[in-house]
């Protein structure tokens, strides 16, 4: 088993160039079973739920090539409509496949999907959604068994809540309906942006991506296209965030800076200088951290539930006190017990995290129980007076690409063991 081990107190300095954004390649990545031909995506992140995705697309008959960063799918004889268990257990957007091998064939058999443990988060919605466009579904001993006859049939889905994952999944069922679907209370993060162009590129006719009302238009097929995935505003959150508590300077390059608005109030609000131009951004910090008065996690352009753990990394060690409320994920507050281990000073309640900041944060072991709780583990490590470890790398390999290295070459002293 994996560990990393971190030297805590150097500063960060340099240049880091951002990956693409994992929760659109693997959108995109499923999207591509739809289509006829061959698909190429470009700056698709080297992850492990993007193999394991991968590993999906070639059991329901797809071929995959990789060069770099750029991976090319053809899924002209893909005719698979079953996932396997161990495949659905891995990661919670396997949960994807549902919509896409109902618009490729019209059927699909899957079991519930695993991924990190953020409290519940039940897939009735997707299923409420995909059953509004015709579709018959089965739930028996955890295995879902979905069919339509013919192609599914456009409706109006109203989302009683806005939902990433249950807005992804209409768009993917519908885009090959019979007639019209208009999904309501949709998610408008940049995601499911890049999601829809692509498909449009495909020759779909998705409209209102960005807004709270997405119309989809049936077509009779799609083709390959290539596209670019967008870059990672979580990723480049994180290493803004291990920037900040190291009291560094840093330049962060390919970046979409219009995505990254979000969160550069509690960055400035924290005493860090922030300054964009077109593709990167700059981030100087103080020699200190101020307090962040409120972070609240909301659904996009509100700030991202992704990037609440990290920024509380940085509260961990900020002169005053800083709220954070949780509205996106019941159990999104595991990253606290580790905190403490190395010195944090938090209190919680439900939905809310009370952080006074320390002076100073020491070395411990711990174990990363999901992808982010891992990131604000290695934030906090970077910052530590001494040598931590932190356990639990299967964790962070799904969402960072070498993260160990890439905190080298910016001056930190990290080291991957195993165990």
């Amino acid at each position: 088993m994996a560990v990393l081990q971190v030297e805590g107190g150097r500063k960060l300095f340099g240049e880091m160039r951002i990956h693409g954004a994992k929760n659109s390649a693997l959108p995109l990545l499923t999207a591509a079973l739809i289509c006829d031909g061959e698909t190429i995506l470009e700056n698709c992140p080297n992850l492990s739920d993007v193999d394991y995705t991968i590993d999906i697309l070639k059991t329901l008959g797809c071929t995959i090539e990789r060069e770099g960063s750029t991976l090319v799918i053809n899924s002209s004889n893909a005719y698979g409509s079953t996932v396997p268990e161990k495949y659905m257990q891995k990661m919670r957007s396997s949960v994807l496949f549902i919509g896409a091998m109902l618009s490729k064939c019209g059927s699909a058999r899957v079991t519930y999907p695993g991924g990190c443990e953020l409290g519940p988060r039940p897939i009735d919605l997707h299923l409420k959604s995909i059953g509004t466009l015709g579709v018959d579904i089965n739930e028996r001993h955890g295995k879902i068994d979905c069919r339509c006859v013919g192609r599914p049939q456009g409706a109006v889905i109203t989302l009683p809540f806005v939902s990433v994952g249950s807005t992804e999944n209409a768009i993917l069922c519908s885009v090959k309906a019979h007639g019209t679907t208009k999904i309501l209370n949709a998610a408008a993060e940049p995601e499911i942006i890049d999601l829809c162009e692509f498909l449009n590129k495909c020759g779909a006719d998705v409209r209102g991506a960005g807004t709270g009302t997405i119309t989809i238009n049936g077509v009779n097929r799609l083709h390959g296209c290539t596209h670019r995935i967008i870059p990672d505003r979580i990723e480049a959150a994180t290493y803004m965030s291990a920037c900040a508590v190291t009291g560094g300077r840093m330049r962060l390059t390919h970046i979409c800076t219009e995505n990254i608005q979000p969160v550069l109030y509690a960055f400035r609000e924290s005493g860090c200088t922030v300054d964009l131009d077109e593709n990167s951004l700059f981030i100087s910090a103080p020699k200190r951290l101020s307090r962040i008065k409120l972070v609240k996690t909301q659904p996009y352009p509100g700030f991202p539930t992704d990037a609440q753990a990290p920024l509380m990394s940085m509260a961990a060690v900020a002169n005053g006190t800083s709220i954070f409320i949780e509205t996106i994920f019941s159990d999104r507050f595991k990253h606290i017990e580790g905190l403490t281990r190395f010195g944090a000073n938090i209190k919680s309640e439900q939905s809310v995290a009370v952080v006074e900041g320390v002076e100073e944060l020491y070395g411990t072991k711990v174990y990363a129980p999901d992808l982010r709780a891992g990131a604000s583990y290695i934030v906090s490590a970077l910052s530590a007076n001494g040598i931590s470890e932190i356990d639990g790398m299967v964790h962070i390999n799904r969402g960072y690409e070498n993260i160990s290295e890439n905190l080298n070459a910016l001056g930190a002293n990290t080291q991957i063991k195993e165990e």
